[in-house]
């Protein structure tokens, strides 16, 4: 896959015949970014091999393959005076004008500057023999270093290497083809396509040949263009001036006896055998026998009062890639692995990897390696002593022994997304690719994935709240817009050579954009709303405006324009298109005009379907359209019937000639160079010329309808045909061989692949699934996370290396709607739509029990196994639980137990637990009906499964979720969270409401709770945690819960929404499962960001004054502390003459008065619920009751049971449209009928308290009533309320006017006036 795409970076030269005169062939290390001061010419006629045994790998002792000693030459010692005093100034100047941390900025700046201005070598720089290169590339890598008289030669090599890194030289395949083999760093291994090229390769004889004294392979002069980079090494524009005598300082890495430190220097570093080395030498130098042992020194920086200094001062860790600033980083690759397992030639005999500074300086800096930068690096180039190219000083790095994946920083977030699964695949993927990456970008609910395909690596980009819409990108790959269509919908233009947005239109499109596209040079931006009336704009987003350039409101009649395209040619151009309707525009500052050319059947008396995209012919005024019926409507210049000719281009065109190009639908039709390309349903992509003829035609893609295509980047692409490459012939009569870009597909199946014309290669880079994904589980030991869609995919990722483990695709028709793991791990229970239940073997998905269990009529919503992995049960769609035992049979190891249908609405838990007094399982089901039943599972039998218990644990919330209680606490809970957004902790034996508290209050209440698993040695082991999911977010809580809400956060998950959630058996990880986007996001856990979090928010009852309106100061607060004291009064007695005392708690029994009387009016149940909370509160501890309470406890009572949102007459307009009947926009019961309801329903009143509250609300009784001791007649209620009630009760007329709701709003709506 990277063969063709490296080989766009420089010219492609004729490279040496296989089975031409070579005598030996050996493996050599992969090369990052080699080059030489030769011309490839040079190097082919040059080169030399020698035989050599491949060094053993000993990366798991840490120590390092020395390379054989040898004498040096004595041409390299030549003239090194003047070169170590050219070297020293130069070292001096770039160490005092470069910093440390802009050294990738400052290098790609100096290395741009010189391409431009070009550099060559003076006549007397040019090798004149093959003596000469011979003697130039004979210097040995290791040798023991003498005390004096070694610097001047090891700074003369070292600046033959900097003047010698930026010319290209090739390797040859099997095939003739420049072959290029850049390891992938991401693992340390060289890639399957590499390691198949090696081998063929060396079959072959045409492997490159390595080192020095070598004899140069046959090779026929180059027929590429020039490269258009400089021959000299890294420029500089600054004069040398060198201070004679300086001389670095190096220190030894190795503790070898005989050893010979590097200080520094290129040449020195010894290489490992092909395959095994993560990062190759960079110095163009041959290599040292690879059978004797090398040592690597590191060299260090020399103190102010001494000579010039060779090296920066040692830093902890390179700097990240995204964080480096300039043009791209050269050495997104090389900077990775330098975290990552070290190859044998870095590491020391304590297992400390010690990279060469040199090496690491040249990965941050240059290019990533091209098949030209791949061959022998065995000659090398006299260079002129005058004045030398400085070049920066290396950054020494101290790396620790990296793991398979470097730890992750700490973020400001408890959860930070680290991975995604999956894709939108209804928006085009692009094709990032260029000369240093191998990269594409997709959309993935409302984040934008940049995907590193080679090293498996994605950069999630995050900034929109909505679904990401539509993306396009500039022709250079590097500026990436998107937007998203929502609420606060944006666009943002990202950086993908750093992930930073660089700009944000914010609040330009109300309802959200449905299409985008850049301008080539990537100066303008233009955006389709995708309101009912649409509007076109044109931004220049290089500026600060948030105005666009100019605008036009198209019709409805025009259709829902979804597509975009500028005129490659001409900016000012621009076309549109909905499924009926082409418009096209021409545009300037300030204004723009458009044309909607029509177009019917009945014109060209030929179908034409339905528009899919539209493109501007190269070079021409016409334009082309692809339909749905496999046409092509060619549009032109409307032209006037006059003599005059007019090539002018013009936005008023017409519908010219209708082609039929083939029988099915094209969904894509773009352009590459000057060839036409389209990809339809059938899954083939046509390439064609501009006179619509057929050139190639790729027919056996097989990956489903393509619904995107996307080309490469490559600056220096050749157009013309090399040697020894293995294109396809075109279709023509010539049968010329196509020369293409690599390009991306996307399919309408959720696979994106890449095609390389150079041997017509298809690699797969994604397969995911392109259904609704609800099935989610994690493996209690393995770090595999099993994800189940609608499609019937069932895929196993192992999310520690982002791989995928294993998958099974299911019949068509089993849609897949749950699935679990058993607590050991062996089995996986997966659920279906249809009602089907399969047990698999969790390691290969294959079927455990032959056939599936089919006794459920609706679709599987719940699977749980117990934990000794006994029992499985599960909940379908039809209220009903099932139950299945496993048994010592092998053939048959599950059988059916049976089923009970205990709820009227669905169940929305299943839990199993274990019995205290006993290792027996403990089966419960919690549904929307509010009821808790448990199954008695000992004595059920075939075809009879017992109820236990069945119990209503909420009066008049639902709850949504249950999960047992971590043992934080002494007493054994289990918890549930309810529609109310509350927390209620039950017994787990008594099943007696034992807490209430306050949950997250983020949009909707808690959908699915499940607590973070703590093991030994885990930092969440001391304290315990909880997800949650939301409708549409994921948060994170820390337990005990006491209701403070700085003790959780949440973050936007899905905006469709958030189905199902699962944490993985370290607790490090939470995914969630994005249903209708088809995504499952996988979220790093960080504990000290939510304990900062927490310990911000304040301590003891500070949080909880933050709660009340207007806080410890205010009015509500002041209130509160005057009804607490006054209940002190009343439970002593208003009217007693005896001595009052005065204490800080008042009785529980003037609790329920208390909450009243701040406007909280709970029901009995309720009051019950929270006497008991406090009452048993410290029974456990210490075995008595609580019959006190204090104003800080009281505080959070109030704060815990209140309603979330205060008072509202939502729920008491529901309950009147439930009971009553419509009356003209109200809705009514009648008077008598509401008399009967409250005193037979629910909490029913007696007769003398319904009368005592009505005619206290209408206002004929003093407030407070009998509570006050006030004595109440009963006698002329029914006269009152007859009077004053009406015979219809609206529920305007209930709220308003007999509970006064009104005048609370509006007293709130005074207040906020008199504060505004």
């Amino acid at each position: 896959m990277a063969d063709n795409t490296e080989d766009s970076k420089s010219p492609v030269p004729e490279a040496a015949q296989p089975g031409g005169p070579v005598d030996d062939v050996v493996d050599v290390p992969p090369q990052d970014d080699v080059e030489t001061t030769e011309t490839n010419e040079q190097v082919a006629d040059d080169v030399e091999a020698e035989p050599e045994d491949p060094a053993p790998d000993t990366t798991d002792e840490g120590q390092q393959t020395d390379a054989s000693e040898e004498t040096k030459d004595d041409a390299v010692k030549s003239d090194t005076k003047d070169v170590t005093q050219d070297k020293a100034a130069s070292s001096e100047e770039t160490k005092e004008n470069i910093p440390a941390d802009n050294t990738d900025e400052k290098v790609s700046d100096k290395k741009t500057d010189v391409e431009n201005e070009g550099v060559s070598l003076a006549p007397e720089e040019k090798p004149d023999s093959k003596k000469d290169k011979e003697t130039s590339s004979l210097k040995p890598e290791s040798e023991p270093e003498s005390p004096k008289g070694e610097t001047q030669g090891e700074n003369k090599v070292e600046e033959e290497k900097q003047e010698s890194e930026n010319v290209p030289i090739t390797s040859t395949s099997k095939s003739g083809s420049a072959k290029s083999t850049k390891n992938d760093k991401s693992k340390g291994k060289p890639t399957s396509s590499q390691a198949a090229d090696d081998e063929a390769d060396v079959k072959a004889g045409s492997k490159p040949i390595s080192a020095k004294g070598s004899r140069p392979s046959s090779a026929k002069p180059s027929s590429a263009k020039p490269s258009s980079r400089p021959a000299s090494g890294k420029p500089s524009s600054r004069p040398s001036s060198a201070k004679p005598g300086s001389k670095p300082v190096s220190r030894p890495a190795s503790s070898k006896p005989g050893s010979r430190p590097m200080s520094g220097k290129p040449g020195s570093r010894p290489t490992s055998a092909v395959k095994t080395a993560d990062v190759g030498d960079k110095s163009g130098f041959p290599k040292a026998d690879l059978t004797k042992e090398a040592t690597v020194e590191i060299p260090t920086a020399v103190d102010d009062s001494t000579e010039e200094p060779v090296a920066d001062k040692p830093t902890s860790r390179p700097e990240p890639a995204h964080l480096q600033t300039g043009s791209r980083p050269a050495s997104r690759e090389s900077t990775r692995s330098a975290t990552r397992k070290p190859s044998p030639a870095q590491s020391n005999k304590d297992g400390a990897t010690t990279p060469d500074p040199d090496k690491l300086q040249h990965e941050a800096t240059a290019p990533p390696p091209t098949a030209d930068t791949m061959a022998d690096t065995t000659q090398t180039t006299t260079l002129n002593p005058t004045p030398s190219i400085p070049q920066p000083p290396p950054n020494i790095l101290k790396i620790k022994q990296p793991t398979p994946l470097p730890p992750e920083d700490i973020h400001i977030n408890a959860l930070n997304m680290v991975w995604s699964f999956g894709m939108n695949r209804h928006i085009p993927v692009l094709n990032l690719t260029d000369d240093e990456r191998k990269m594409i970008g997709y959309a993935c609910a409302h984040t934008v994935i940049l995907y590193d395909f080679a090293n498996n690596t994605q950069q999630i980009l995050q900034g929109h709240s909505n679904p990401v819409s539509c993306s396009c990108v500039s022709a250079d790959k590097r500026w990436l817009a998107t937007g998203d269509r929502g609420e606060d919908s944006v666009v943002i233009v990202w950086d993908t050579n750093t992930g930073i947005p660089i700009q944000t239109l914010f609040d330009a499109h109300p309802d959200g954009v449905a299409a985008i596209a850049m301008t080539p040079d990537a100066k303008y931006l233009a955006t389709m709303t995708s309101s009912d009336s649409q509007v076109l704009m044109v931004w220049d987003w290089t500026t600060n405006s948030n105005q666009p350039l100019c605008s036009v409101k198209l019709s409805p009649n025009y259709g829902y324009q979804n597509y975009i395209l500028f005129n490659p040619v001409d900016t000012t151009h621009l076309v549109t298109n909905s499924e009926h309707q082409v418009v096209f525009y021409s545009w300037k500052t300030g204004s723009m005009e458009h044309f909607a050319p029509g177009l019917t059947d009945e014109d060209f008396n030929k179908q034409v379907g339905k528009y899919s995209q539209t493109i501007f012919k190269y070079q021409s005024s016409r334009c082309l359209t692809a339909t749905s019926v496999g046409n092509l409507v060619v549009w032109d210049t409307n032209k006037p019937l006059t003599k005059v000719v007019n090539s002018e281009s013009t936005p008023d065109k017409k519908a010219l000639k209708l082609v039929k190009l083939q029988e099915r639908g094209i969904n894509v039709l773009t352009t590459t160079d000057k060839y036409i390309v389209t990809g339809d349903v059938f899954g083939h992509v046509k390439f064609l010329d501009q006179t619509l003829k057929l050139v190639m035609w790729y027919q056996d893609i097989n990956l489903g309808p393509i619904n995107s295509l996307s080309f490469a980047y490559f600056p220096d692409f050749d157009e013309h045909l090399h040697e020894m490459t293995n294109y396809q012939e075109d279709a023509t009569i010539a049968a010329k061989k196509l020369v293409i870009r690599d390009f991306v597909l996307g399919t309408s199946q959720a696979i994106y692949a890449q095609i390389v014309p150079d041997g017509t290669d298809i690699n797969i880079i994604h397969r995911e699934h392109d259904a609704a994904i609800h099935a989610l589980a994690t493996h209690p030991t393995l770090p595999h996370v099993a994800i189940g869609s609608y499609s019937g995919l069932l895929k196993v990722w192992n999310y520690d290396t982002r791989t995928p483990v294993v998958s099974r695709y299911f019949e068509k028709g089993n849609l897949i709607r749950c699935c679990a793991y058993d607590p050991k791990g062996e089995f996986l229970a997966v659920g279906m739509i249809s009602g089907e239940v399969y047990i698999l073997y969790s390691i290969s998905l294959d079927n455990r029990v032959l056939e599936p269990f089919h006794y459920a009529r609706d679709a599987i919503t719940h699977a749980v196994f117990s934990h000794d992995s006994q029992w499985l049960a599960t909940a379908d769609a039809e209220y009903t639980l099932s139950v299945f035992k496993r048994t010592p049979d092998r053939q048959e190891p599950w059988e059916y137990v049976g089923r009970h249908r205990a709820h009227y609405k669905l169940i929305k838990e299943v839990i199993f637990g274990v019995y205290l007094d006993s290792n027996e399982p403990r089966l419960m089901s919690l549904g929307e009906d509010r009821v808790l039943v448990e199954y008695n599972l000992k004595e059920s039998s075939k075809d009879n499964l017992l109820v236990l218990e069945s119990d209503r644990i909420e009066q008049s919330a639902v709850p949504l979720c249950m999960a047992y209680y971590p043992p934080v606490t002494k007493e054994h809970f289990f918890l549930t969270a309810n529609d109310q957004y509350k927390f209620k902790l039950y017994n787990a034996t008594t099943k007696m409401c034992r807490k209430t508290l306050l949950g997250p209050v983020y949009g909707s209440p808690p959908r699915k709770i499940t607590v973070v698993a703590a093991t030994e040695g885990n930092e969440l082991a001391d304290r315990r945690y909880m997800a949650y999911i939301t409708d549409d977010k994921v948060g994170l809580q820390i337990l005990p819960l006491d209701g403070n809400p700085h003790t959780s956060m949440t973050l936007v998950a899905h905006p469709t929404g958030v189905t199902n959630l699962a944490c993985s058996c370290d607790g490090k990880y939470v995914f969630t499962a994005g249903g209708t986007d088809s995504t499952v996001h996988m979220w790093q856990i960080s504990v000290p960001a939510l304990e900062a979090q927490a310990i911000i928010g304040g301590e003891g009852l500070i949080p909880f004054y933050g709660l009340l309106d207007g806080g410890r100061e205010g009015e509500l607060f002041a209130e509160l502390e005057n009804y607490f004291y006054y209940a002190q009064l009343r439970s002593q007695g208003v009217n007693t003459m005896d001595n009052r005392e005065v204490s800080t708690t008042i009785p529980l029994s003037e609790v329920p008065f208390v909450m009243r009387s701040m406007g909280f009016y709970p029901s009995e149940e309720e009051v019950m619920d929270m006497l008991n909370e406090v009452k048993y509160s410290r029974y456990v501890e210490t075995g008595k009751y609580v019959e006190e309470i204090n104003l800080g406890d009281f505080i959070k009572l109030y704060i815990n049971h209140r309603p979330a949102f205060g008072l509202s007459t939502d729920k008491l307009r529901w309950a009147f449209e439930t009971l009553g009947y419509p009356l003209g926009e109200d809705f009514a019961i009648d008077r008598g009928d509401l008399l009967d309801i409250l005193q037979q329903k629910g909490e029913h009143m007696t007769e003398y308290e319904l009368a005592e509250y009505l005619t206290t609300l209408l206002g004929y009784n003093e407030e407070g009533g009998s509570s006050e001791q006030i004595e109440f007649d009963p006698s002329k209620t029914g006269d009152i309320i007859e009077e004053n009630l009406a015979q219809d009760v609206t529920a305007t007329v209930f709220s308003d006017e007999i509970l006064g709701f009104s005048m609370y709003s509006d007293l709130v709506q005074n207040k906020e006036t008199a504060e505004t």
